[in-house]
């Protein structure tokens, strides 16, 4: 496996999060593993063990790690109230509700974010090349954008329900 750039260990430890976080509902597409907070600097830092402990389970594999919830299982893509949904996190408020839509996909969809809630960066753990979200405050990895979304933006902010909370207006 060394070829490959990958030990033993990081490969056992990758099938094993996917096989946890598959029995859960939840797709692990890659591990960030921490590399999020070590390129960039944020507001809210804390050690792994404090996130597992305020997060749980479910939501630390998708803040954290970056796993993707199984669509069609967030109560958030079927909330219509108005509001704002903030960061699970940080509780940094993230997208208003004037901004969602219905994907048809699956998982909470927006337009567009507030202002300065959320950053962006390349993400190459598939295949091709997407563009991943994450609140600007914690780290925690939310979701991706995509260019096939409605106007006015053109864009489907596409959010893991278990990344955020929703507070009703």
């Amino acid at each position: 496996m060394s070829d490959l750039g990958l030990s033993r260990r990081a490969f056992l430890g990758s099938a094993a999060v996917a096989a946890v976080a598959a029995g859960a509902g939840l797709v692990v597409f890659g591990r960030r593993g921490g590399t999020a907070e070590a390129a960039e600097r944020f507001e809210v830092t804390k050690s792994a063990d404090e996130w597992r402990r305020i997060l749980g389970p479910q939501r630390y594999a998708v803040l954290r790690e970056g796993a993707t919830e199984r669509a069609g299982s967030s109560p958030l893509d079927r909330e219509h109230r108005r509001g704002t949904f903030v960061c699970a996190g940080c509780d940094l408020p993230l997208y208003s509700s004037a901004a969602k839509f219905d994907s048809g996909t699956g998982w909470p969809s927006f337009t567009r974010p507030l202002p300065n809630a959320v950053r962006t960066r390349p993400d190459r753990t598939l295949l091709i090349v997407r563009t991943e979200v994450h609140c600007r405050r914690c780290g925690g990895h939310l979701g991706h954008v995509f260019d096939d979304g409605p106007p006015p933006t053109g864009q489907r902010w596409c959010m893991n329900g278990l990344a955020m909370k929703f507070r009703p207006a």
